[in-house]
């Protein structure tokens, strides 16, 4: 197996490792691949696929032909998943001409194509985890405040920083230091695979909408619990929305 790199940023698309952990898909209540450790297969360079090997299938892939080419593994066969009578077409794939021999053979099921994912006993959403990806979120007593214009909407001493490898820091606030009534609920939401779901607020204020500058994550998952009701501004998104730490702007990267 290739090594991988510890800077995410810095994993050579195409490398195969062995995984270290157990890997469940299931489509529709019925197991479809157990792998006490599957392959972990980087396609890109942010999170793997997992590749599992004949005998940890539980499912009929039915052959339904070749898929997209792949820029890294090469040819690629198309499978029907089909699990206790329910078909998701197209939902696994092989490279039977992958670079790597030790993934040829194995299959990489579509994400979004199964009900459930389980990494060990624990539901993992929207990708794989990276081993190589770290969350602390750690309390702090920096001077956090948010502005449009001579509009404060936010001044806090009291935020929770967190930082997330490979990313920038972010500063997650207390709603009592944000002035909430200026920040309108959204139906906008997004996922991550560390620390959950999150919902969002556009401000309005004086004769502007923000739109969805504003999230914050209700029950956040275990690593991320220390943001659980705290709010973040996403400034990058609006030149005129400032966000300063102890008296410095800062850049942040979504």
């Amino acid at each position: 197996m290739t090594a991988i790199a510890t800077d995410p940023f810095h994993i050579e698309t195409g490398t195969v490792a062995q995984g270290v952990k157990r890997v469940r898909p299931y489509l529709n209540g019925q197991l479809v691949a157990d792998s006490a450790a599957p392959l972990e297969i980087w396609e890109h360079q942010y999170y793997p696929h997992y590749g599992f090997a004949p005998d940890e299938i539980e499912v009929v892939l039915s052959d339904v032909g070749n898929g997209p080419r792949s820029k890294v593994f090469g040819r690629s066969v198309n499978y029907d998943v089909i699990a206790d009578g329910v078909t998701a077409p197209s939902a696994a794939r092989r490279y039977p001409e992958a670079p790597n021999h030790a993934m040829r053979d194995h299959t990489l099921f579509a994400w979004n194509a199964m009900t459930t994912w389980l990494e060990e006993d624990e539901a993992v959403h929207t990708h794989p985890r990276s081993r190589y990806v770290r969350i602390d979120a750690l309390a702090s007593s920096r001077h956090v405040q948010v502005r449009y214009g001579d509009i404060v909407l936010a001044d806090s001493q009291n935020p929770v920083v967190l930082y997330e490898t490979g990313l920038t820091p972010r500063y997650y606030l207390p709603q009592s230091d944000v002035r909430m009534d200026l920040l309108v609920p959204t139906d906008t939401q997004s996922h991550c695979p560390y620390k959950g779901t999150a919902r969002y607020w556009s401000v309005k204020v004086a004769d502007r909408t923000f739109k969805d500058v504003v999230w914050g994550y209700d029950t956040p998952l275990p690593e991320s619990q220390r943001l659980a009701g705290l709010v973040c501004f996403w400034p990058e998104k609006y030149s005129d929305l400032t966000v300063t730490v102890d008296g410095a702007g800062i850049g942040q990267t979504p």
